[in-house]
């Protein structure tokens, strides 16, 4: 902090400081970017997922999640679980080896990397010679098998690494055994699966690419016997008695194979291809799982039609007369079973099927009728359809909470009602202190409801506003209908669905009233829907209104997308937040600014043409503004035209920088050097900077012209009751900041409550500022006589605030890209101001009020601004005296996208996009901290318990 302040500053204060600041990042939500690998241990019940970036990442029950970093940043291939042990191995593509183990550290499990190791041949051998394409950990724990492309497969002593070579099998050992008119040198190249026998762990059966399978015996170091495939292998899997074991190959068949006790050449039992006659995709990953009833169930991944259904990523079920192709809509990674890991039981009896795809987790419950999909607690594929905008609610009322959480029910009635299979580990995190929404706007016209409360980022509950819009799309089309003969049985499963109806219905703006259950939406194409919630299935009218925010301007014209068209007649809703009016901006340019006052019953909007206010109540406009300026003529080419959609600049950024998610992780190192010399700008006042004693002298400010950017293009909108016209009387006010830096100022006449239906709401233009740099207004705040931000509506009818000292003069906060000032009112007199370095580039992106709490007592706390800058550093500045309080290093400044989806929350948290895909949660409080702390204790060890489900095994992914 030192690097920030002068000499000599107030202990009491740096004391203070520490008690009420410290950043964090805690948490990653959602789905990881990139899935590459998975394992599964069924003596932990937990699940491991690896990334490209070199990220692993542990889950268990709700709540328990682990998660480490390679620091080669490489892509994991193969993560596999050390039997009966807290342990596991990683492979990752530059064929290093890593063990990671879970230790108890302070009261809780941590992932840690012991060692790391990477397979090196004699000298002058191809890589290939010791390229790992397999992985087995022996049930002994003491060893790894290591399949290599040559052929050779190393036995890697744990957890030391040691290579033991004279243990080495080397394919020349191998084919001492077997005929020379069955095979030769190239049988034995590339070792495509190793598995240990279910009931003798001195075998383990070999597999090789060519289709050569081998039972090898451990002791004796010899081939038993050895099964002659015609087709090139992908996998293999030990049924559970060891009796028999199933290939799969490459031209979509698998074959069933004995294993006999004498000496006689195996023929196999069945050889089938699911899906032929015709040529096949291959099988690359199967289980056979036996059953009570005696009918198994065979489940693998591909093996489709090459020619009508080779695009598709499936993964079939079969048992008995049923059959089910699974059909993703992303590429599979991998899949594992969950079944029975007891030794002393006779049957498999799967429960689940887990399936991690590029873009989703998915968990099929085997147990119930249907085969139907379990609801995830976490990892939920955030970006099913593309985020637009996030919005962030704290403290929510139970009773909104129950009714949304109701609402969102009725949508899950076609899950599984399973509990997650995936329950290892113990959550012993405190329970959230209360009750936390962040809601996010879909390029497809969704919002969707998460309780962002603690680590689990979990859905209660989705909202479409399609049915208001006449769209390509028929909403009763049923992606999972399937005709009753129709070959191959293909279902669809997951939620991920890239593909948008019209671009239009993308969401740019939400405003949750959390006291009165009013909802705001604003969309792509100046679309402001106004929904309430409703318990029940309703059909109504919803109503329209149109705000012409050109006002019949002459000589401007709009050039970009139409409206979208509206459905005539009632529309039926489903329970949840219902639209009951529709107002449409023309032109219909993106929406840019929303605000709702939902005690006022009011709503407004703005765009880059101009804003308007709309009385929800009355279903009536009160005003529009056209803050259009002649020099703006980019702004009736529309956002689709011109200007780049979020999504899409999102989508360019993380190609980008594709692997700035890993150094995101990492904490940056200090900021600037405070010893730089600094200009002090001349036209400062001089008073205001003595009060505020800042230690960094503050930079030049560079005026611009009005036809510098998008001058009319509305920023920001705020609603506030306060002094406008004289100092004696205050009144209701709607203040609006433009790209250009005007800050309007309309004076607003609410009815009282008894003649609200009978009386229009009025407005008059009251006040216009110019800001003579003329910087981009993103923040109105109006501080109270205490210098306390205005509550929000109802939020003193609810005692859940003071009211506002309505006898002291208030305070205008005006924040702008480049500068924070303090006017009086209803002068609207310069009081104070803060200058950023302008001409380093530092621009204001994100502000918004934060109230952060004493980690040493309750009795205090106090209200300070939260601004993201565009060099991603998140800065603390003190109200009402604007003092700069500490900077932190949040984002790379590189990183455009996550800083454009940052959102902070009310008591001094925030969320970040790092991929499409994952949000980074962080805290700037030392009081709210939303962290996983799980404890994982090791299970009881019965005798001979060696797991047979090595379902962490060779990636499909590498065949695909």
């Amino acid at each position: 902090m030192r690097r920030f302040l002068r000499p000599g500053q107030d202990p009491v204060r740096e004391r203070l400081k520490r008690d009420l600041f410290q950043f964090n990042k805690t948490v990653e939500h959602g789905f990881p970017h990139q899935p590459s690998a998975l394992g599964y241990s069924p003596f932990l019940h937990l699940m491991a997922i690896g990334t490209r970036s070199g990220a692993i990442k542990l889950y268990g029950a709700p709540g328990v999640e682990f998660m480490g970093l390679h620091e080669e940043n490489n892509t994991v291939m193969q993560i596999h679980f050390i039997p009966d042990q807290c342990q596991l191995v990683t492979l990752l593509d530059d064929n290093s080896l890593h063990l990671w183990s879970l230790k108890q550290h302070g009261g809780a499990s941590e992932l840690r990397e012991e060692h790391r190791f990477t397979l090196k041949g004699p000298p002058g051998s191809p890589p290939s010679a010791t390229q790992v394409t397999a992985v087995l950990p022996h049930s002994s724990r003491e060893v790894l098998y290591l399949g290599t492309e040559s052929g050779n497969i190393f036995v890697v002593e744990l957890p030391s690494f040691r290579v033991l070579e004279d243990r080495t099998i080397t394919p020349e050992a191998v084919l001492q055994r077997i005929p020379e008119d069955n095979c030769n040198r190239r049988s034995c190249e590339l070792v495509e699966a190793l598995r240990e026998h279910p009931k003798n762990p001195d075998q383990i059966l070999i597999g090789y690419s060519r289709g050569l399978i081998v039972l090898w015996d451990l002791q004796n170091n010899k081939a038993t016997h050895h099964f002659l495939g015609s087709q090139q292998l992908e996998n293999l899997y030990w049924q559970r008695d060891g009796s028999k074991f199933i290939s799969c190959h490459y031209d979509g068949s698998y074959t069933q194979w004995p294993v006999s006790s004498d000496n006689r050449q195996p023929e196999p039992l069945e050889n089938t291809v699911p899906y032929g006659p015709f040529p096949c995709k291959a099988i690359s990953k199967i289980y056979w799982q036996t059953t009570k009833n005696g009918l198994p169930y065979i489940i693998f991944q591909g093996g489709m039609p090459r020619a009508s259904y080779g695009d598709r990523h499936s993964i079939s079920v079969i048992h008995g007369s049923q059959q089910t192709a699974f059909d993703f809509t992303s590429r599979v990674i991998d899949f594992f079973i969950i079944f029975s890991s007891d030794p002393a039981a006779e049957f498999d009896d799967p429960s689940a099927l887990v399936v991690l795809a590029e873009e989703e987790l998915v968990v099929i419950d085997l147990k119930s009728a249907g085969w139907p999909a379990v609801h995830p607690p976490y990892l939920a594929s955030l970006h099913c359809s593309a985020i637009t905008c996030s919005h962030h609610v704290s403290n929510i009322p139970l009773k909104l909470w129950e009714r949304i959480i109701s609402a969102g029910s009725k949508q899950n009635i076609h899950y599984s009602s399973m509990p997650w299979p995936i329950d290892g580990g113990t959550n012993i995190a405190p329970d959230p202190p209360q009750r936390d929404l962040l809601l996010t706007g879909h390029e497809d016209g969704t919002v969707r409801f998460w309780d962002a409360s603690g680590v689990c980022l979990h859905l209660l509950y989705k909202l479409s506003t399609v049915r208001v819009f006449l769209t390509d799309a028929d909403p009763n089309d049923n992606m999972n209908t399937l005709g009753e003969d129709e070959w191959p049985p293909l279902r669809k499963v997951g939620t991920f669905d890239p593909y948008s109806d019209d671009p239009r219905l993308g969401i740019q703006k939400i405003y949750l009233c959390k006291y009165s259950g009013y909802l705001a939406v604003a969309g792509t194409a100046g679309q402001v829907l106004v929904m309430e919630l409703n318990d029940e299935d309703a059909e109504h009218v919803v109503d329209h209104a149109e705000a012409d925010l050109l006002q019949d301007q002459e000589g401007y014209r709009w050039k970009g997308h139409e409206k979208l068209k509206t459905r005539d007649g009632p529309v039926r809703f489903e329970a949840g937040f219902q639209p009951f009016v529709l107002v449409q901006c023309q032109p219909p340019a993106v929406v840019t600014s929303l605000a709702l006052h939902s005690e006022w019953k009011l709503v407004a909007f703005g765009t880059s043409h101009g804003f308007g206010l709309f009385d929800h109540q009355q279903k009536r406009l009160v005003f529009v503004k056209c803050t259009l300026h002649p020099s703006d003529q980019l702004a009736l080419e529309g956002p689709l035209s011109r200007v780049k959609s979020l999504k899409k600049s999102l989508r360019q950024s993380f190609r980008r920088i594709r692997r700035s998610r890993v150094s995101s992780r990492k904490r940056r190192g200090g900021s600037g050097n405070a010893s730089e010399v600094q200009e002090a700008n001349a036209k400062f006042d001089q008073d205001a900077l003595q009060e505020m004693e800042l230690a960094p002298v503050q930079r030049k400010i560079e005026a611009r012209s009005a036809e510098d950017s998008f001058t009319g293009f509305v920023r920001t909108l705020y609603f506030a009751d306060t002094f406008l016209r004289d100092s004696s009387r205050h009144c209701p006010s709607l203040w609006a900041g433009t790209n250009g830096g005007t800050v309007y100022a309309f004076c607003l006449r609410v009815p009282p409550a008894e003649r609200r239906m009978d009386e229009p709401v009025r407005a008059e233009q009251a006040k216009e500022i110019q800001l003579m740099h003329r910087a981009p207004v993103v923040g109105i705040l109006v501080l109270d006589g205490r210098s306390t931000p205005l509550p929000e509506p109802l939020e003193v009818a609810h005692d859940l605030s003071k009211s506002p000292d309505m006898q002291g003069s208030h305070q205008l906060l005006v924040v702008s890209e480049e500068q924070f000032k303090v006017f009086t009112l209803p002068k609207v007199s310069s009081k104070l101001k803060l200058k950023l370095t302008a001409l380093e580039g530092c621009r204001v992106r994100k502000v918004t009020v934060a109230n952060f709490g004493s980690c040493k007592t309750d009795d205090y706390s106090e209200n300070d601004l939260a601004v993201l800058t565009n060099l991603g550093d998140i800065q603390i500045i003190s109200l009402p005296f604007l003092k700069l309080q500490i900077r932190y290093p949040c984002i790379r400044k590189e990183d455009v996208s996550g800083i454009a989806s940052c959102v902070f929350t009310k008591y001094g948290q925030g969320f970040y996009l790092i991929s499409p895909s994952e949000f980074e949660r962080f805290s700037l409080s030392t009081k709210w901290l939303v962290e996983p702390r799980c404890i994982v204790d090791m299970p009881e060890v019965t005798s001979n318990n060696h797991v047979h489900n090595k379902s962490g095994t060779e990636n499909a992914a590498r065949k695909s």
